[in-house]
């Protein structure tokens, strides 16, 4: 493979690597994945975020509370996220969001406000936000909208055109994992084509959503070429190209040099 690899959101601390994890990081570096950004869901997962991004020098890391613990997020979780930050390798705040998908579990407005105070957090930071949403679209975005000032991207992309359209005008990018590699995948498909490759992330969301041909398989960073080739046939430019664009947006989101 001639192009390098920047994974803008994995989850190394997930229990999935927990037998291989320095093996499976290893594998990465040895194929051309030049950067991560490991995104806490939980505080666990964000400490062992910070943790992860200290051992490492191409790992940084996004702290945060996922939407699916929302009901757990108090003022004390809140600041031992805030102090996290003062690692220099902490570079976002994030996961967070909403997820409807579970419905009503946590009540969507613990949801809200939970996201709003990571929002309000970042915005105190001047740091950018990893944002998952899902079937959340029009809540997300009106949270968005009321934090003109953070800047992001919107995880795992999901939404419709339309949808893209609206994220981008707010100057967020948007983050392609594998299901862009999937045969039936018609909506990220249309995203990719009218979406500027300078608002596009690449990503893994490892261990989860592991691109075709591993479709089922554990995901790592690595196999985000085939999320960079699907992509490059869409737009009709040359591998080479989205690698070094996409390296150069997640570069520029999380102030790297």
């Amino acid at each position: 493979m001639e192009y390098k690899i920047f994974d803008s959101h994995a989850h190394y601390d997930d229990e999935a690597f927990d037998e291989d994890r320095s093996e499976v990081i290893n594998e990465i570096i040895s194929n051309d994945v030049i950067g991560v950004l490991n995104c806490g869901s939980s505080l666990d997962a964000s400490r062992k975020t910070v943790k992860l991004a200290e051992k490492y020098e191409f790992i940084y890391g996004a702290v945060g509370i996922h939407p699916e613990f929302a009901s757990m997020v108090n003022d004390e979780v809140m600041e031992e996220i805030k102090a996290m930050t003062k690692n220099k390798k902490i570079r976002a705040i994030g996961e967070i969001g909403l997820d409807y998908y579970y419905d009503e579990n946590p009540p969507r407005e613990v949801q809200m406000q939970v996201f709003r105070k990571h929002m309000a957090l970042a915005e105190e930071l001047s740091y950018p936000v990893v944002i998952h949403d899902r079937d959340a679209h029009q809540d997300t975005l009106n949270i968005i909208k009321e934090f003109p000032a953070v800047k992001g991207v919107v995880h795992c992309f999901s939404g419709s055109v339309e949808f893209a359209e609206l994220c981008l005008k707010e100057g967020y990018y948007l983050g392609v994992t594998g299901v862009v590699t999937f045969k039936n995948a018609k909506k990220i498909a249309q995203v990719v084509e009218k979406v500027p490759l300078e608002r596009l992330l690449v990503e893994t969301d490892c261990p989860y959503m592991a691109p075709t041909p591993n479709r089922g398989k554990r995901n790592q960073s690595n196999y985000i070429k085939y999320i960079i080739d699907q992509i490059a046939e869409i737009k009709k430019v040359s591998p080479e190209e989205v690698s070094r664009v996409t390296i150069n947006n997640v570069k520029n989101m999380l102030g790297i040099e």
